[in-house]
């Protein structure tokens, strides 16, 4: 292996929404040239900023990023097409010699590029449509049933009541004529880079006031009125863009459905259920070597530890 191929090694940054991703992204990209690849499935759109705690445009300004401010609301877009997608621009980041820093909590974002997710990615808006409108009609257990004479092996991994993998799974085999089970199976080629995966997490107790913390100066900065702007440019409120925690618990009550006070406490209790969600699947993955942020270890700290760990696997 020659010396610019031990050169191509990835850092990937993960960990719970609250945890202080951004602000060590931000440490290390003071001290060694890195780009960052967003994996995060909704710093990807334009317009939601607050909701989504994007990176300010003075950190987007000092450090490139790839994959923020990239799609309009109602543009779909997958984790396949992400993995294939992150995979180019990581090859363009290595030939400009710099390091390419992936950051982010979407765990199938950072699972499709790493592992392959889709080798190909079918979609037919027409089928999904139809699907959805059947799912209002008819309930999740008559699309189960469809889903089992099609792809049983794929049912088997679905729970019943869980309509949108069900509604995926059924789009993929009617649209492509495919087992969506046999789909999951190609695998994009092997990565051509190494790859270092880290892990930043706070106590619980001090995650959780963050978390709380952050929801409060989320309205500060105008959550609301950022939702409200959205809708006002003729976004549709169900966009899968919009159908997450901030997003969904504003436009209720927006829309009068749930009281200011109700809106609040439900963002808090959603994203810390989020950010357990997260943690889950993150900790099954026995290649990620966790630091707690804590009185006894700060970003300079942790950032120190990860450089180090990087410089002694280039030169190995």
């Amino acid at each position: 292996m020659g010396a610019a191929a031990k050169n191509r090694v990835a850092i990937v940054l993960v960990g719970p929404t609250g945890a202080g991703k951004t602000a060590l992204s931000v440490q290390l990209g003071g001290e060694i040239p890195v780009e960052i690849v967003s994996a995060d499935s909704r710093q990807i759109y334009k317009y939601l900023n607050i909701g989504t705690a994007k990176p300010t445009d003075d950190i987007l300004s000092k450090i490139p990023h790839h994959f923020v401010n990239m799609l309009e609301p109602d543009e779909n877009y997958s984790a396949g097409q992400f993995g294939l997608q992150a995979r180019v621009v990581i090859d363009e980041i290595f030939r400009r010699e710099r390091i390419p820093l992936i950051v982010g909590g979407s765990g199938l974002y950072i699972k499709a590029l790493l592992d392959g997710f889709f080798e190909e990615d079918v979609r037919d808006k027409q089928i999904r449509n139809s699907l959805e409108k059947r799912l209002e009609q008819e309930g999740s257990q008559s699309l189960y049933a469809d889903l089992i004479k099609l792809d049983e092996a794929a049912a088997a991994k679905i729970h019943p009541k869980n309509s949108q993998r069900i509604i995926r799974a059924l789009e993929v085999c009617l649209a492509a004529d495919l087992k969506f089970s046999d789909l999951q199976k190609k695998k994009v080629p092997k990565l051509n880079f190494k790859v270092l995966k880290f892990g930043i997490n706070k106590p619980r107790a001090q995650l959780y006031a963050d978390i709380n913390q952050r929801v409060d100066q989320m309205f500060n900065d105008g959550l609301l009125p950022e939702v409200s702007g959205v809708l006002e440019k003729g976004y549709k409120k169900d966009l899968n863009s919009l159908n997450s925690v901030g997003y969904k618990e504003a436009i209720e009550c927006l829309e009068g459905s749930i009281d200011f006070e109700t809106c609040v406490k439900l963002i808090k209790q959603n994203s810390r259920r989020y950010a357990k969600r997260q943690l889950t699947w993150f900790r099954a993955d026995g290649e990620i070597q966790w630091f707690m942020l804590d009185d006894k270890m700060g970003f300079p700290e942790i950032s120190r530890q990860i450089i180090k760990t990087y410089q002694s696997t280039i030169e190995i």
